[in-house]
């Protein structure tokens, strides 16, 4: 069985993106098809997945699957995604409630189920924006196992101008954390290099003691990082802080807490072992972006605020 296909938009879209879209499967499986040369465009077989598509092309599909398969396919993978709630949209971009335990977008280690999959299922126009297929719209992240606000560009022009404002250290990123032991400042500063180590771990060199990371002695110098907190709650062996950052380094809370001696609770990768029994009744980070500013093209100041998870809040319940 041979199913035909005709391109009805005006506007270029890359062939995987728009036969998932056209057959509601995932991107992974089109490229499959490609692969196993059952895709044709205008009779003939295409180079690659990412091909161009224009007004009028005839795309014919062998062996097409059939629709009671596809909506299993579509139960299959709606289950690889948590919820993902949308706090606000408009033409140009897009403000979400990343939750805990989603990918922001593709590593080696990790394909499926990841936000930017979910970015271009839902919003296909989105998969050229930006400047990495890999991360469509994407400007900024959130680790893995971190909940909150992240924005998403819709068009090419608001990504270039969210681009600018994060280079620029204008965008507002503000983080409710809770750490091991009780800091006594009410506010402090953190400005450690932060560079990747050795064995694949970002890595701080701490200023203020001697306090030193494994391998540290081995690292170049790194990158200038800069991370303030303030504390909102003290508990018996934990720390309730307000994080705000000014840069944007890969786990950049996380490195520079654990370098300044106190570890973000449920971190698995930064943690000295005698905080290892603490975190056993968290199955994630206790960090969360609740707080996002920025300006939209209009120059109109976009702020954003959201909760606490209900499951940070009842841990905080439960060491009180």
């Amino acid at each position: 069985m041979v199913q035909k296909i005709t391109v009805t938009v005006e506007e270029r879209q890359r062939l995987d993106v728009y036969l998932a879209a056209e057959l509601g499967i995932s991107r992974a499986k089109v490229q499959k098809m490609i692969e196993e040369h059952q895709v044709f465009v205008n009779t003939k077989l295409p180079r690659k997945a990412g091909d161009s598509l224009k007004y009028g092309d005839l795309i014919e599909i062998k062996d097409a699957p059939k629709k009671e398969i596809i909506k299993e396919v579509i139960k299959k993978e709606k289950s690889l995604f948590p919820e993902i709630k949308i706090i606000k949209e408009t033409d140009d971009y897009l403000i979400i409630n990343k939750p805990a335990g989603l990918l922001v977008h593709p590593t080696e280690a990790a394909e499926k189920g990841t936000l930017a999959e979910w970015i271009v299922k839902k919003y296909p126009d989105v998969a050229g924006v930006g400047e990495d297929p890999v991360r469509p719209g994407i400007v900024h992240r959130l680790d893995r196992e971190a909940s909150g606000l992240l924005v998403i560009a819709k068009t090419q022009k608001m990504f270039k101008h969210l681009k600018a404002q994060f280079k620029k250290s204008e965008v507002v990123k503000e983080y409710t954390v809770l750490v091991h032991e009780v800091i006594d400042k009410d506010f402090g500063e953190i400005d450690f290099l932060i560079d990747r180590g050795p064995d694949g771990r970002m890595v701080s060199r701490p200023k203020i003691d001697d306090l030193l990371l494994r391998h540290v002695d081995k690292i170049q110098p790194g990158k200038k990082a800069r991370t303030e907190f303030t504390v909102e709650k003290r508990f018996i062996n934990y720390t309730l802080l307000n994080v705000r950052i000014y840069t944007g380094r890969t786990h950049q809370i996380r490195v520079h807490m654990f370098a300044y001696g106190n570890p973000v609770v449920g971190d698995t990768l930064y943690y000295n072992k005698r905080f290892k029994k603490y975190n056993r009744d968290l199955d994630r980070l206790f960090l969360h972006a609740y707080h996002l500013e920025f300006t939209d093209l209009k120059k109109n100041i976009v702020d954003t605020e959201i909760t606490l998870p209900k499951e940070l809040q009842q841990f905080l319940k439960n060491i009180t």
